[in-house]
């Protein structure tokens, strides 16, 4: 009878978590796709140029590597307006939300700006990081349009992270879904040439992802003017609502945030520069199993941006209890779900790297990194979540600094040890990888375990 009982118990805690599975699935498979269809722009041009040559496929690497670098900074501040919306949206404050909507758009659009710029003054670092000369003469021109893009894809980022905020992810879904094909129309005729439009090659790719990244905006703008949920939002700007106040409110919340997204892109965006200096074929390898596990992680992003959502809520509402059993059934989930990508990758290692490009040293090499990739699955989803769910506290400030240890301090540095002093070569560059996520993803659930048990202590006593 004991044992039937124990059992029980067992059964009804873990029903307790797996019960909001259908409520997080319901915001976050949106924001899966969409974060799929965004990761796609840059899948299609990978898949389309690899099959001219890995040395093109090695050039979108080294230019996309420098672009998400300055985008992780962009996200990050963009990262800021969903909370904020979120515990609006809880205090049902239309007017607390619309002023952090607008001034979120107008701080995205701005930071658009200054990365483009600043991408376009770092340019010159492509011929120093002793990369091979042909690959860094195809990136150029790829890069200096993909830079372009910047602007559009960061004004995106502001719709998206408000939308977000309501838990109206669906929207966003729906734009990148349609831009996505028009990215696969448009990279055809102009990588290939078809009809009148003439051979591109790469300089087709970076066209084709400028033009669907421009639509990207038109399209959700679009679905925001039907929808009467954000009417009440889309009000005009006027100058004399512009407060310095909110502003630094984002700033605050964002900056940090930034920071924990350029140091985590910062160092996957590292093991392209360490295996370019390996030749054109790790390169190539590196991009095709980067391009992989980046597929895998938009699903736990996807459950990262469900807990900001969620916690942020709960946080409006002041129900802390609640607050941390809604965290861990998305920590939970995505133990399941990474945990089966992790199999995934390891069954069909010497299958999935064919469906970048032929070459059979590059698929080669490819395959022994998706084993590594294999193994990071849960640490990459976990720390994700994580930081999801303290940003939803709004507690950016002790993650950013975690994630400098973890990514900086502990992984880069093994990563250079390994691949290339001690020459596991990209293997050996992937372990760092494998050794700072986890490092992060047990330092942060140390953080947020922490913190929501300190959140539920005052209330606990109180009520007694």
């Amino acid at each position: 009878m004991q044992y039937i009982r124990t059992e029980f118990n067992e059964l009804m805690l873990f029903k307790k978590y797996t019960s909001e599975f259908r409520q997080n699935l319901k915001i976050a498979t949106p924001v899966m796709l969409g974060s799929l269809g965004h990761l796609l722009v840059g899948l299609v041009d990978d898949v389309m140029v690899g099959h001219l040559s890995p040395v093109h496929l090695a050039a979108t690497s080294l230019g996309n590597s420098f672009f998400f670098i300055a985008f992780s900074i962009g996200l990050g501040f963009s990262f800021a307006i969903t909370p904020l919306i979120a515990e609006a949206d809880g205090e049902n404050d239309i007017q607390k939300g619309r002023s952090f909507f607008q001034h979120g758009v107008i701080l995205t659009t701005l930071i658009g700006v200054v990365m483009f710029i600043s991408l376009l003054l770092v340019k010159p670092i492509l011929y120093s990081l002793d990369q091979p000369v042909e690959v860094v003469k195809l990136a150029i021109p790829y890069y200096e349009i993909v830079a372009f893009s910047m602007i559009p894809v960061m004004i995106f980022q502001g719709f998206k992270q408000f939308a977000d905020g309501l838990s109206q992810t669906k929207y966003p879904m729906y734009a990148t879904i349609v831009t996505n094909v028009i990215n696969i129309i448009v990279n055809f005729i102009l990588i290939y040439g078809f009809w009148i439009f003439p051979r591109l090659e790469i300089i087709g790719a970076g066209i084709g992802t400028l033009i669907s990244r421009i639509v990207l905006v038109g399209m959700l703008f679009y679905f925001f003017k039907k929808n009467e949920i954000f009417k009440p939002y889309l009000i005009r700007i006027k100058t004399k609502s512009l407060e310095l106040f909110t502003f630094k409110k984002i700033i605050d919340l964002g900056f940090p945030s930034a920071m924990q997204m350029l140091f985590e892109v910062g160092i996957f965006s590292s093991t392209v520069i360490l295996a370019g200096t390996l030749g054109a074929f790790p390169q190539a390898a590196n991009q095709i199993a980067m391009k992989l596990a980046t597929a895998t992680f938009m699903i736990a992003a996807g459950l990262s941006v469900t807990a900001t959502i969620r916690v942020g809520n709960q946080k409006g509402l002041g129900n802390f209890v609640e607050l941390r059993r809604i965290a861990f059934s998305n920590f939970l989930l995505v133990f399941l779900i990474m945990s089966a990508f992790s199999v995934g990758f390891i069954v069909f290692k010497d299958f999935l790297p064919f469906m970048f490009t032929d070459n059979l040293k590059v698929v080669s090499i490819a395959s022994q990194l998706l084993i590594v990739a294999a193994l990071f699955q849960l640490s990459d989803g976990f720390q994700v979540v994580f930081l999801g769910a303290l940003r939803g506290l709004q507690d950016v400030k002790i993650p950013s600094y975690l994630t400098f240890i973890a990514y900086w301090i502990i992984g880069f540095p093994i990563s250079y040890i390994l691949g290339i002093l001690l020459n596991f070569k990209t293997v050996g560059i992937w372990l760092g990888l494998l050794a700072g996520l986890t490092s992060s993803a047990i330092m942060l659930f140390i953080r947020f375990n922490y913190l929501s048990k300190k959140l539920i202590k005052p209330n606990h006593y109180e009520s007694t």
